[in-house]
């Protein structure tokens, strides 16, 4: 599927100008101003469009094995490529979850068949698997990462055992992804609220797991990886007072703690609980509107290094459940780069610093091998996007297979045309190529 993209305006590391793109054997071959292509090749009209690097998704639930009512890696990834994500990590959290290497290996081997993106999946943690996860040392070039959940989750990943964070921290030789929110505090404050309120509410939500949850969760595990020196990316961060924990003094490559913002703590404030109710309902949850301007702040002056989605679909029947039983999280792959598009249209990030913050970004946090950049030799997971073409998101389009989105209604200024990933255009104008899947990521460490 040798292709030459022409006349497009290329957004990569920091800049944007006009060009064409050569692609042959799934990279970059040549960019200039003008190629002349001498041998038989297919054309890709670009102009008026603008051409991003694929977006890299560095947290996703994708639902598969065990939990197939909610989603599959194959319904997901088909969504990701629609709204050009060419690549995700995927988390630990299915049934049974990802706690050794062969049920590591049994994702990925689902994904070999059946994902149209490029892949990787975080090795789960407990509080009694640590020599599994030293096991993961040897394929530090093949694994994204260790994720620890030291905030409630579902199943057994909660890990509150001192001694297992500390062997953690101190044996593993990849990146550990944290999600930080402090057990205790939010068990207190669910206590406290229960005994006030005959019955809670979504609205209750950002009180129970508070800013003070988080920042004493985030704190600790900074802590304990200064102490080791180890590679540490918290995920999800949600509050203002978690944001004097990291630093813009240090370039990105030579961070040591890195920090991810999601889209959904970006767009929503606590004040769209009345609308959405239990359909935001996240952890760590969506809180008051001072932290959103803040967490905007931080992504604009580099303390936040990484956009993400943390997409967690959820059955509508599962959303619909009181606000206690309701589970949490939203489903966001397919529409995270046209949301913040949004914010592109409205002057308060430049196209640039998306790029940056989806693509460059991610793959420098974890060490991606060749992808992330419009470079010369790199991959060719690119994405074609018309800044002047309207979407709307409805029923009829979204991809997820719980089928809703809490997006759904919003006109977005910016359509996604065409999504090449591995250079083979798997996403055009609504339709997919299937006939190729994506690749497990490779990291230079």
């Amino acid at each position: 599927m040798d292709s030459v993209i022409k006349d497009i305006s290329i957004v990569n590391e920091g800049k944007t100008f006009q060009g064409d793109v050569l692609i042959r054997k799934g990279h970059i071959e040549k960019i200039a101003g003008s190629i002349d292509v001498r041998f038989a090749v297919k054309e890709i009209n670009g102009y008026g469009q603008h051409l991003l690097p694929g977006v890299i998704d560095d947290q996703v639930h994708f639902r598969e094995p065990g939990l197939t009512h909610k989603a599959t890696i194959y319904t997901e990834a088909k969504a990701a490529v629609a709204g050009g994500v060419t690549s995700f990590m995927e988390m630990p959290n299915t049934v049974p979850p990802a706690f050794t290497q062969e049920l590591l290996e049994v994702k990925y081997a689902i994904a070999a068949q059946n994902s149209l993106a490029n892949y990787s999946f975080f090795m789960g943690t407990s509080n009694d698997n640590i020599e599994e996860i030293l096991r993961t040392n040897a394929k530090k070039k093949e694994v994204c990462g260790v994720k620890i959940f030291m905030g409630s989750s579902t199943g057994n990943l909660l890990v509150d055992n001192p001694l297992t964070l500390e062997k953690v921290f101190a044996g593993s030789e990849l990146l550990i992804a944290t999600h930080c929110e402090d057990e205790r505090i939010i068990k207190e404050n669910l206590a406290e609220l229960s005994r006030e309120k005959q019955e809670l509410q979504p609205s209750d939500h950002p009180i129970i797991r508070n800013a003070e949850a988080c920042f004493e969760s985030s704190f600790r595990a900074i802590q304990i990886a200064k102490k080791y020196d180890t590679r540490l990316h918290i995920l999800h961060i949600s509050t203002e007072k978690e944001l004097q924990l990291f630093t813009n003094l240090i370039p990105l490559q030579d961070k040591r703690i890195t920090a991810e913002v999601c889209v959904h703590h970006l767009h929503f404030t606590s004040d769209d609980y009345e609308v959405w109710g239990n359909k935001i309902k996240c952890n760590p949850a969506i809180k008051a509107p001072h932290n959103k301007a803040a967490l905007w702040q931080a992504l604009l002056d580099d303390r936040l290094d990484v956009i993400a989605t943390d997409h967690a679909p959820h059955t509508v029947a599962e959303k619909e459940e009181p606000y206690v039983k309701a589970h949490a999280g939203l489903p966001l792959v397919q529409h995270s780069l046209q949301l913040m598009l949004v914010y592109v249209q409205q002057g308060k990030i430049s196209i640039e610093k998306v790029v940056e913050k989806m693509s460059h970004a991610v793959a420098t946090c974890f060490q991606v091998k060749d992808r992330g950049f419009i470079r010369e030799g790199y991959f060719a997971d690119l994405v074609l996007v018309d800044l002047h073409k309207p979407y709307t998101v409805a029923k009829e389009n979204i991809l997820y297979k719980c089928g809703w989105s809490p997006l759904e209604g919003k006109q977005f200024p910016a359509s996604i045309t065409q999504t090449l990933v591995n250079g083979r255009p798997v996403y055009g104008n609504g339709v997919f190529d299937e006939s190729v899947k994506g690749q497990r990521l490779q990291f230079e460490r």
